[in-house]
């Protein structure tokens, strides 16, 4: 009877080239969803800009019904507790840089009391629509 002794010796990490193929693999993986995820950042910053000027304008609309004349300004909307607060543009990332419209001249040539008819954003940014968020 013959007995052979096997030896397995046990490494105990792993080679240059295994190192190099994973992280080759991992920086593909990466640039191919850091551009994916920066369009997510995009999409999310279009919403929030949407939403905040869609709550905007409907406490404006809510101004001009209850006192019959445009506010004078978007801190007169905080003050009648139409907005709890002036949210930041998300594009800007301040609330100061919000641009107010102010009101047209009606049916009669009259223009409205008040100097905020309408609110945009004040991001020189444009869209993943192709339009101006100023435009929004």
């Amino acid at each position: 009877m013959f007995s052979f002794k096997v030896s397995c010796r046990r490494h105990g990490g792993f080679t240059l080239i295994e190192l190099l193929i994973v992280l080759s693999i991992v920086g593909i993986l990466a640039s191919i969803a850091v551009p994916s995820y920066q369009r997510s950042l995009i999409k999310a910053r279009e919403a929030v800009l949407m939403e905040d000027l869609y709550q905007m304008r409907r406490a404006i609309d809510g101004y001009f019904a209850d006192h019959i004349r445009y506010p004078d300004s978007l801190e007169e909307l905080v003050e009648g507790k139409y907005l709890r607060d002036i949210p930041p543009d998300p594009f800007t990332k301040s609330s100061e840089t919000w641009e107010v419209v102010p009101p047209s001249p009606g049916l009669e040539g009259e223009i409205a009391d008040g100097a905020v008819e309408d609110v945009r954003s004040g991001s020189d940014l444009v869209g993943l629509n192709g339009i101006p968020y100023r435009e929004w």
